[in-house]
């Protein structure tokens, strides 16, 4: 095999060429739709296994709420098939590729395991390694293994799919899964506070998610960040962009979101006035929350921080001590993504904003090559935990051919 480019349609086509890599120590970067290609260090490797061609859902039963398919399937195709019979992927995946510079709807299956996606309803459902059911894959040794099953109550080899989420494509390459499903939520509607400073905010977001309300997302947009969204739902909805805009995403059944409606917004009057947004506009801003959509249209560098959610605020102030930046929160203010219009990534200010906060996770999303090049792009890791990484890479990958240098350099 001498082509630089390989092309597998199936699963045993993947592991020739991943055990050819292995044999003769060549590097691959893994490639399925390249949304994410710009995120993370600049894989090490001028060879690369696309595996593009393993596409297509293989089993859909909307009765047992599993759906099984390839690994580069493409996420908004399988979203598609569930929305018409009103399912979904509960953690609500988000979609890196505008905030990159690509197109929407690139994402694939595999991808959003090996980067562990998730939305605005991370609070609620947890992210894509919650709901993977069993895989189908080939370790950096050229051996094919499965773990897991098609059923929900089917948890052998559990553990082992959740290992490889967010792993980047450094320990294996997917080439299919199995993952449940949820039904639909019937309608949504989301409570509008206006005007809360950063600090307020976030402390009514907190109570918000420790009522019976069942909240399933909660945001704080500082004034101007909402005039980012282009849709105009959004600004029909009651986000102008003008003033702070703290959000609460209720879902269900209509009675049941009127009922904690009303019961969150008389809590909510004693911060700030409430406004209702209802179900398509809800949906338009939660998406163009999750896609970071205030971020789009230039290459700026972006951040996506995540703290102890009572300790957001106290992390932006104290990064705003060195630096500045546009950000806003998500998760309760659990998750904080920074875009920093000056050009300068400020990486090592960030940290030490994270440390000061109590500690937590900060991943350069969006930046030039040269600077992913020479910037620790995911958070660094303690010694103890370093170690554990260093000795599953051993296992999966030995010969280190998979996606080398993408989370840390030479590795």
């Amino acid at each position: 095999m001498t082509d630089r480019h390989f092309h597998p349609t199936d699963a045993e086509q993947v592991r020739e060429v991943v055990a050819w890599a292995a044999a003769e120590k060549q590097p691959l970067e893994i490639l399925g739709g390249g949304s994410k290609r710009k995120l993370g260090r600049p894989v090490q490797s001028a060879q690369v296994l696309d595996v593009s061609g393993l596409a297509g859902v293989e089993n859909y039963e909307p009765e047992e709420l599993v759906i099984t398919a390839k690994a580069a399937t493409p996420l908004a195709e399988v979203e598609a098939l569930l929305a018409e019979s009103g399912q979904e992927f509960a953690f609500e995946p988000m979609d890196y590729g505008p905030l990159l510079g690509g197109e929407p709807g690139k994402a694939t299956l595999g991808g959003m395991l090996a980067a562990n996606l998730s939305g605005p309803k991370r609070l609620k459902h947890g992210a894509a390694r919650d709901h993977v059911l069993g895989i189908h894959a080939v370790s950096g040794r050229g051996e094919v293994f499965k773990s897991g099953g098609t059923v929900v109550k089917n948890v052998t080899g559990y553990d082992l799919s959740r290992g490889l989420a967010g792993s980047w494509g450094t320990l294996a390459v997917t080439t299919a899964m199995s993952l449940k499903v949820l039904p639909a939520p019937p309608t949504e509607a989301t409570v509008l506070i206006e005007g809360l400073a950063d600090e307020t905010a976030i402390d009514m977001l907190c109570r918000a998610m420790g009522t019976s309300c069942e909240a399933a997302s909660a945001a704080h947009l500082p004034a101007g960040l909402a005039k980012g969204f282009a849709d105009p739902a959004i600004s029909a909805g009651g986000v102008s962009g003008d003033k702070p805009a703290t959000l609460v995403r209720l879902e269900g059944f209509a009675p049941s979101v009127d009922y904690r409606f009303d019961k969150l917004a008389k809590l909510a009057r004693e911060t700030g006035p409430v406004q209702r947004i209802d179900a398509d506009a809800s949906r338009a801003l939660w998406r163009a929350i999750r896609d970071v959509e205030p971020f789009w249209g230039d290459g700026t560098p972006v951040w996506r921080v995540s703290v102890a959610p009572a300790c957001g605020a106290q992390f932006v102030a104290a990064l705003r001590r060195t630096a500045d930046f546009d950000a806003y929160y998500d998760w309760s203010g659990g998750l904080i993504w920074l875009r920093f219009p000056d050009g300068d990534p400020q990486a090592q200010a960030v940290r030490a904003a994270v440390e000061e906060a109590g500690g937590g996770h900060a991943t350069l999303i969006r930046a030039d090559a040269a600077t992913r090049t020479g910037t620790d792009v995911f958070q660094p890791q303690d010694p103890a935990l370093a170690a554990l990484s260093r000795r599953l890479k051993a296992q999966f990958d030995p010969s280190g051919i998979l996606n080398p240098g993408r989370m840390v350099a030479g590795v």
